[in-house]
């Protein structure tokens, strides 16, 4: 394939600038001469095969879209978010926001590769009430995946990856960042999903942002910011959408109408029923006119202890040691979806160990004791 060197030595330029790297910590980074990678980025010397993998490796992009001008630049989406909320997105977060995409991307090749595509879901709204759009696909959703109206969901991370979404959750440094959608071009619909907050109120930003996969795909991208932050506008339409198909597909109406008591004390029993931040289910049932303001304001002020709260991805049957670097990992967004999809895809050849280390984010040696965290072994050496 003979590769064009002026479009090569943009993209290369491009994803290094939009990850806001210096050409001294590119260099520093990959161990390069700062003058080679300059010499390289102008186009006046061509970048040796070996360094064009140290260099995706350290963008975090598939090394064939830097030099194949029939792919999608390996910054298409990610410049463009950066450009559209510059100032929200530290160098860390961009950086991480890249690593993202590229998971959701190795994510949906190996589901290809095995034949795991989950179909997409094509649903319909009707009426001019944003509202309303939410709870009509909620309900519609609720229903393809077989919940009875007197039923809460429980791993919400797997319901939605059942109609084809990628989900990963990463620590971002930015806290008024509560997630972000992007439609990519090689992976589809991928949500990120902001480590830091609270673990039920992960449930309703996941929630919230596949909402804005179902509704909002024509924009490319949406960002959300916590509800305590100045950025986040509660009037914008496709935000009350979002949250109203969030609310719907946790609670359903029909579940909060079956609450025989609402009160301070109660409260927190049915946020964990539903698990949900007491605020979301006040929320809810105030939008319902099962409470009114005064109470609302009540039950806000309880809450479910945290060492109570579910993470349906964060097991119970590890030891504390074991489960505190499972929790590490899911911090850096290693699923125990996307870690049983990389064991899956070496168990059956698709990709060999050295790779296996490579899509995992961990060292070679280090595999033997992943495995024994997600319940794996590695069966053989390809």
């Amino acid at each position: 394939m003979a590769v064009n060197l002026v479009r090569m030595t943009k993209r290369l330029q491009q994803i290094r600038v939009a990850l806001a790297y210096t050409v001294e910590e590119a260099g520093k980074a990959t161990g390069l001469d700062v003058h080679r990678l300059l010499r390289i980025e102008s186009g006046d010397a061509t970048p040796t095969g070996d360094e064009i993998l140290i260099l995706a490796s350290l963008y975090d992009c598939d090394f064939r879209t830097l030099i194949d001008e029939t792919l999608s630049p390996p910054a298409q989406q990610t410049d463009i978010l950066f450009r559209r909320y510059g100032d929200s997105f530290t160098p860390e977060d961009r950086r991480a926001i890249q690593e993202f995409l590229h998971l959701c991307q190795i994510e949906a090749s190996l589901e290809r590769q095995l034949g795991l595509v989950n179909e997409a879901v094509n649903f319909k709204w009707s009426g001019t009430i944003f509202k309303a759009h939410g709870q009509q696909v909620a309900e519609a959703l609720r229903t393809r995946l077989g919940y009875s109206d007197n039923e809460a969901p429980r791993d919400i991370y797997s319901d939605f990856r059942r109609i084809g979404i990628h989900i990963f959750r990463r620590k971002l440094v930015n806290n008024e960042i509560s997630g972000l959608y992007i439609e990519d071009p090689v992976a589809g619909h991928c949500v990120l999903i902001n480590y830091n907050e609270d673990i039920y109120r992960q449930r309703f930003s996941v929630a919230h942002e596949v909402a804005h996969a179902i509704f909002d795909s024509s924009d490319g991208m949406m960002l959300t910011f916590q509800f305590n932050s100045a950025k986040y506008d509660k009037n914008e339409l496709k935000e009350i959408r979002a949250n109203s198909f969030a609310s719907q597909y946790l609670m359903p109406l029909t579940m909060l109408r079956r609450i025989p008591k609402v009160d301070e004390s109660s409260v927190p029993e049915w946020a964990q029923k539903f698990r949900v931040s007491t605020a979301a289910l006040a929320k809810a049932l105030r939008d319902a006119n099962l409470i009114d303001e005064n109470m609302g304001k009540q039950i806000r002020g309880a809450s479910v202890p945290r060492n109570e709260k579910i993470d349906p991805e964060a097991p119970e049957n590890l030891t504390e040691a074991q489960k505190r670097r499972r929790l590490g990992l899911l911090e850096r967004g290693l699923s125990s979806h996307y870690v049983d999809l990389c064991f899956k895809a070496h168990d059956q050849g698709v990709i060999s160990t050295g790779r296996l280390a490579e899509v995992l984010r961990v060292e070679y040696a280090d595999l033997a004791d992943i495995g024994m965290l997600f319940g794996r072994t590695i069966g053989h050496g390809i």
